[in-house]
């Protein structure tokens, strides 16, 4: 049996509707902020729970824009975690400001009881990374952060839905930064993002800066850059948007029959699952003995099994410049040994899901 990642081609296997509104909106011509984009930009805001929403070409941008618009630039500190996707630093350096790294604890989310002893007096932001589907422990996160007078632009790329206490990810600080990769859980055909926020004042300057920072068609208000959401992607998004919610229950529900039987087998062990939060998995992980060799065996008998991330982002090459090396963050470290992904979308069948569990038991066998 095969049981793939990628869930794109079945996700997409019946949507003639989908076409025909795609074949009407061609028509129109209102391909650049269009109002399929304005739809989208309500009821995205509406899910999330937020006043604002932005559309804008990617999740990097969604970072990048956020932090310039709070006025970070060269020569300030941004702190994040050492265990993110490339992206989230990307965004910090595109701006001329420097990653400042803490470790994460074993829900991969950064863990917050280092916060205080890496803020200094070139800190200028927070960005917390949503790692996974799981969320970093907001409420102290945002006592440090107030405390400190830092501004926190929450990185939920992975986290769409997610929640502590019924509050979603990207509500907690200032913004909120979404992606709406083919792989995420609310994506689109191509590259696309979103900021949200309730800080109506935000909101205007990063309408600005996402496009040119046009005020109207001949009046340059700012210096901003082309950071559009296609409004083409906007109807795919808008299509997909009603499924959101069960897109979510599906890969917990999902998650759920993982815990209960890899719980099971002594060499796996099950990361935490806190009380009061809403998990959303965009990636399952767990941990593994002999995490290479199940990994291989897994892919020898079909399952498209990954590691995110085998090196930790601050052992990168473009990145030796910061001066890290290897053990700073042994969190980090101890997991890009240690965890493995399995599929675990909401297209997977019952029979997929069996077959998963069952390798993984032979092999420990």
């Amino acid at each position: 049996m095969k049981v793939r990642y990628s869930y794109l081609p079945q996700q997409f296997s019946d949507c003639d509707d989908l076409w025909n509104e795609l074949k009407a909106f061609v028509a129109t011509g209102d391909f650049t902020l269009g109002k399929p984009l304005e739809i989208f930009e309500e009821r995205f805001a509406e899910i999330i729970g937020a006043r604002q929403s932005i559309g804008v070409n990617s999740g990097t941008d969604a970072i990048k824009l956020s932090l310039k618009a709070l006025g970070v630039g060269p020569g300030d500190e941004v702190i994040t975690a050492a265990n993110t996707f490339v992206a989230t630093v990307g965004a910090i350096v595109e701006i001329g400001a420097t990653p400042v790294f803490i470790d994460c604890d074993d829900t991969f989310c950064m863990d917050v009881n280092l916060l205080q002893g890496v803020i200094s007096r070139k800190t200028r932001a927070i960005v917390p990374v949503h790692f996974t589907g799981y969320m970093v422990d907001m409420p102290s996160l945002m006592a440090i952060a107030n405390e400190n007078g830092l501004p926190v632009v929450e990185d939920a790329c992975q986290s769409i839905l997610g929640a502590i206490d019924s509050r979603a990810a990207g509500t907690w600080g200032v913004a909120g930064a979404f992606s709406l990769h083919p792989l995420k859980n609310l994506n689109v055909w191509s590259d696309g993002g979103v900021i949200v926020t309730d800080d109506d004042k935000l909101a205007s300057k990063l309408r600005l800066l996402r496009n040119h920072g046009l005020s109207d068609r001949d009046t340059v208000s700012i210096l901003g850059y082309n950071s559009r959401l296609d409004t083409i992607q906007a109807i795919v998004a808008n299509w997909l948007i009603p499924q959101t919610q069960d897109i979510a229950n599906k890969r917990i529900c999902n998650a759920r029959f993982y815990d209960r039987h890899f719980e099971q087998i002594e060499q796996i062990r099950i990361p935490p699952r806190p009380t009061g939060h809403r998990i959303v998995y965009h990636l399952y992980i767990v941990f593994a003995e002999e995490r290479d060799a199940l990994l291989e065996y897994c892919i020898n008998h079909g399952i498209e099994a990954k590691v995110h991330y085998p090196v930790p982002i601050y052992r990168q090459p473009a990145l030796k410049y910061l001066g890290y090396k290897e053990g700073h963050f042994p969190v980090s470290d101890a997991h890009a040994t240690s965890v493995v992904t399995f599929p675990c979308d909401q297209h997977l069948s019952q029979t997929e899901l069996d077959y998963v569990v069952e390798v993984v038991r032979e092999f420990y066998r």
